[in-house]
Formats: structure tokens, sequence, C-alpha cells
């Protein structure tokens, strides 16, 4: 990693400053001296800032178009190039070694010298502002650790599972870069240390009065003014305990699954206490918010959104912001769109029926004449397929293969579908990219949603419990199952299928996949989930053919796209730069 001393990031930010997507300013290179910081807190924080501007998923990566749920039209999609076999260790849109160990770089010089920054005048604020603020780095630190493992971790040739070279402390020209890669459990035992300093540090949530109250019996010294001044709602969306205690659950689940389960240290019981610990926060089962999964067009949530009261299905956000990028990527040509992400017929075939039965099943009344009719109300939420309508004038969106329009399968090449299918998912309907009325509106990017913690239980506690086991707790996997496919309209009140596998282990297991697939689409899961699951990569994309004339609508199921994924490629490479200058880097075995 490069040295970052003498060049020290600066932000225009200061401590009375709230969420973290306007925290800071981007930061900007400056030749004073680390001395400096010492007495400018805004410039301390400046360093701390550049971590916070580094977040992975500060958008979506659009990875899906690398499995079985979608296809690009951009034949120059990144994702769409490593699915058809050009990922290499030195071609990799996966990779997040430089962006994270930078990231941690920033961190580790921030921590190795906030105590000794003037933070304020008054002893005991200056000890508050340096606990928050070494907390936070702490944090970002262990959330950095979770998606370098996720991205890089691997088998050796030799066997080893390894994660990433564990840095503490800031590296100088005389630091020894060519260190090796410390085992994959070393690295979870450095992130839940990072993870348990953080929470002795940090408020569980900024300005929650039960919150403050403990906080000021830690500085009984001063008044809950000041405690509120200092860890209170102006603090909203930098990373706090609680995201904290998410990331943790996000790390047992993935250490957990077969991907890891060997070598990781952790057990199915471990991710579904972590799990658990996170949902309890809003009640367990009955903190499942209704409308949780229509959260990107749920109008009046998005337009009242404030930070400090997120809506319940909402861990931690990125701030909202007016646009139609995501819009003019995704519409159909005849909304002026560029339908880049085409949902695949592999996915539609997801959507059980709304009777709750997948529709593999004979029970389910499923008919392939006519198959988009009684499905799961998510499949119309998520996915814009032939005779669907969408936009602010309704336009009614024609597929077929013989279609007039250049909405139609393949009509024109690099803006049509490639599927017969359209995303409707994560796309305002209320906004025009007419040039002659376009329109804007406001968004927001969920950073963890709660119904991934639920789902995170659901798996763990099936696999460590079974379906209707609940460990220590009030609830069961099969419990959170039939609460969110109860609130998506699934089962029609009495949803026969879940009851009729809450026995079996294995099938219970194949619907929360499934649940997972569907509620968390698109929005970057898919692509890991795959690889923590072992599961195969390599099933070709289809998509589906309608030719529509006097004798009536055919539907035929096409090849679309070919996967060249080998069985190394579960896990990630280390970048082949890195493996050049480093002796001591072993690589992932395959690469």
């Amino acid at each position: 990693m490069k040295k970052i001393v003498s060049t020290l990031a600066i932000a225009g930010a200061c401590l009375a400053l709230t969420s973290c997507d306007d925290l800071f300013e981007p930061a900007q290179e400056n030749n004073l001296g680390l001395e400096y910081m010492y007495n400018n807190p805004s410039y301390a924080e400046g360093i701390l800032a550049n971590a916070y501007t580094r977040i992975p998923i500060g958008s979506y990566p659009w990875s899906e178009v690398a499995t079985d749920d979608a296809v690009s039209n951009d034949a120059d999609n990144s994702w769409r190039r490593l699915a058809a076999g050009t990922w290499r260790a030195d071609n990799n849109p996966t990779e997040r070694w430089q962006n994270c160990r930078a990231a941690i770089q920033y961190l580790n010089l921030f921590l190795a010298n906030a105590e000794k920054v003037a933070w304020n005048t008054n002893e005991t604020l200056n000890k508050m502002y340096c606990d928050r603020e070494m907390g936070e780095a702490y944090a970002l630190r262990a959330m950095y650790m979770y998606y370098l493992l996720e991205a890089h971790a691997g088998y050796t040739a030799d066997g080893e599972l390894l994660g990433v070279p564990i840095v503490t402390e800031p590296e100088t020209q005389a630091s020894n870069f060519n260190a090796p890669r410390n085992t994959f459990a070393e690295c979870v035992d450095a992130m839940r240390a990072d993870a348990a300093k953080a929470l002795e540090l940090l408020p569980l949530q900024y300005g929650k009065t039960d919150e403050m109250e403990r906080l000021h019996a830690r500085y009984p010294e001063t008044n809950i003014n000041n405690v509120n001044r200092v860890f209170g709602t102006n603090f909203v969306g930098r990373i706090d305990g609680h995201i904290v205690e998410a990331f943790l659950a996000k790390l047992d689940l993935m250490g957990a699954s077969p991907r890891f389960a060997n070598g990781s240290g952790i057990t199915w019981e471990d991710a579904a206490k972590s799990a658990a610990t996170v949902i309890n926060r809003v009640g367990g089962v009955q903190g499942v918010d209704p409308t949780g999964y229509t959260w990107y067009c749920n109008v009046d949530d998005i337009e009242n959104l404030r930070m400090a009261d997120l809506p319940l299905e909402v861990l931690w956000a990125g701030e909202r912001g007016k646009g139609n990028g995501t819009e003019s990527e995704n519409y159909p040509p005849t909304l002026y769109g560029n339908g880049r992400i085409n949902p695949s017929q592999n996915f539609v075939d997801a959507f059980p029926m709304a009777n709750g039965y997948p529709i593999t099943d004979s029970r389910s009344g499923y008919s392939k004449n006519d198959p988009y009719s009684g499905r799961d109300p998510r499949l119309a939420t998520y996915v814009l397929y032939n005779g669907s309508q969408a936009g602010l004038t309704n336009t009614t969106i024609n597929t077929a293969a013989n279609g007039s329009t250049n909405d139609a399968l393949n009509k024109v090449n690099g803006k049509s579908t490639r599927t017969g299918y359209y995303l409707k998912k994560l796309m305002r309907q209320d906004i025009s990219l007419d040039p002659s009325a376009k329109t804007e509106q406001n968004h927001y990017t969920p950073r963890i949603r709660y119904t991934e913690m639920f789902l995170t239980y659901a798996e763990a506690a099936n696999e460590a419990y079974g379906p209707t086991g609940k460990g220590n707790q009030a609830y069961s996997a099969y419990d959170v199952i039939k609460a969110i496919r109860a609130r998506a309209g699934v089962g029609a009140g009495n949803d026969a299928y879940l009851e009729s596998i809450k026995g079996d282990k294995d099938k219970m297991r194949e619907l929360i996949r499934n649940e997972r697939r569907i509620e968390l689409s698109f929005e970057g899961h898919r692509f890991w989930d795959l690889r923590r699951w072992m599961a195969p990569l390599n099933e070709t994309v289809t998509g589906m053919s309608i030719e529509a004339g006097p004798a009536g609508v055919f539907y035929e199921v096409i090849d679309v796209e070919n996967r060249q994924y080998g069985e190394h490629m579960n896990y990630g490479p280390i970048p082949y730069s890195e493996v050049l200058k480093f002796s001591e880097l072993k690589q992932n075995k395959g690469w």
C-alpha cells in the first residue's frame, strides 16, 4: 500500500455535520504535516472521511447480470464479460483489495493519532468526541475486513483457507509490505476485536433516549445535553453500534456457509444468535415491515425520509437525492430508457404462485400457456413482462418477439431486452424520461435492510435448529419465512406449501434461499450468495420468446447466455499485480 503519512486527506467537515453521505467532502490531497491535525479536529476528521467515502455499498453493482438472475444488453458491461469467461486475477470487476486496504490505512493512521487531537477544550468533551471518533474508526475497519474476506478469502494450492494481511498500524516507507496473508479465522478474530471496541465506544443508535442515558452514566461528570451534543441525532447516518451488530451477523452467515465453514470456526448457531441480536432490536418477527419489500417506491417514506427516523425496513441508509439515473438505464425503450438489466426466465420461474406453491408443483395451478396469471404479487412488482404497464403514462410494455415497438425481444441491439423482461424493481414509476417533459424524483440506497437480517436468521436457524426450532429465541425460521411471504400476499392467508414442508430441513433450506433470491434481488447479494452456498454457477440463463398472432399467444423458453465459471471461482483472486510485487502473498487456488 502507498505511504499516506505526508499527504493526508482533508475534508470540509466539522463535528456538527450530520449524515455520512453529506458528512465529508471528497478528500483532497494536502501536504500539511501530520502534527497539523492535532489542533485541527476538522482536518483530523478528513482522515476518517476518506474511509467513509470508500464504502463499497454506496450504489448497486448490478452483479446479478453475472448470475442466473439476469443478463445485460450492454456488451461492454464488465459483469457480463466476467460471466462469459474473462474473469482473471488481472481483470476482476469484483476486486476490493485496493479500495478497502487503502481505507484501512487511513483508519490506522486516524486511530494512531486520534488521542493526540484537541477535539474540545473541555477535558470531558474532548474524551467523548475522541471515543466516538475512534469507535467509528474501529467499526469501519471491521466493515472493510468483512468486504475483503467476501471478495478475496479463499483456499490456496496447499489447502490453507486464508484471508488478507491484518494491518493495524499505519504503514510508512519503512514498513514491511511483503506480508503474508493471515488465516481466515485470524481475520475473523481481528474483525470481531474491532467490532467489540466499536460497540464499547459507540451508542447503538445515535440520539436514542435510552442510549443517551447509558452513555451519560459512562461520563457522569458532564450533563445529558453534552452527551446529546456528542452522540445525538446530528450524527445519525454515521456508523453506530447497531450497524456493527449487523456486520457481525453478515460475517457469521458468511463464515458458517459451505464456502468457509471448514476453516472459519463459525457455526450456524453463531450466525443465528448474531442475526437474532439485530432483529430483536425491532421486536423479532413482529418487526417485519409490512411494506418493506417495496421500500424503493414507497413514496411517502421516501419523501419524508429522515436519517434519524428511517422506515422500519431500513437499518442503514445513504442520503436521499433527486435523480433519474437508475430509470434512464433500465426503463424500457418506449419510456426512453436503455433497458440495461434484463431479468431472466430463471428468475421469473423462482416466483411461486400466489397460493404459495412453486410453479413446478402440480398443486400450484400454474399454466405454461398463461404464465403470469395467479403469480406471487412480487413478480409484477419487480419485473416488467409482456403486457405489463409502466411509467407515468401506464404504457403497456410489449416484449413479444414479433412486437412492433423497440421493447420487443432483441428488436434493437444494445437497447431492447434479450430475455423478454425488463427490470421494475428499484425504480420509481412516477418519473418521466420524455425529453420534452423529463422529471426527477427522490431516491435513496439502503445499505442494510432488515429483511436481509431476517433472512440471515432464517437461514442460520434452519441449519442450527431445524425449520421450527427456536434455540433461545421466540421465533423460528418457519416463523420468519411465514411473515415475509404473508406481507407480500403469498399463501392466501393459509400458506399450505409452507405448512407442508415445515418438518423438512432440506426443503425449508431451498425455500429460504429462494425467498432470499426474490426479496434481495438486484441489490448485490445473489453473486455472493451462490458462491457461499457453493451452488452451481453455470446454469444457462434463459428468456421467454412470445409470438402473438391470430391463432393465439405462444410461449417458448429460449437460451440466452451461457456461463463460463470454473470451480475455483467460488473464491475471488488476489490481484495479480499484488502477487507479482509481494512474494509472501499466496494466490488462491486456480487463479
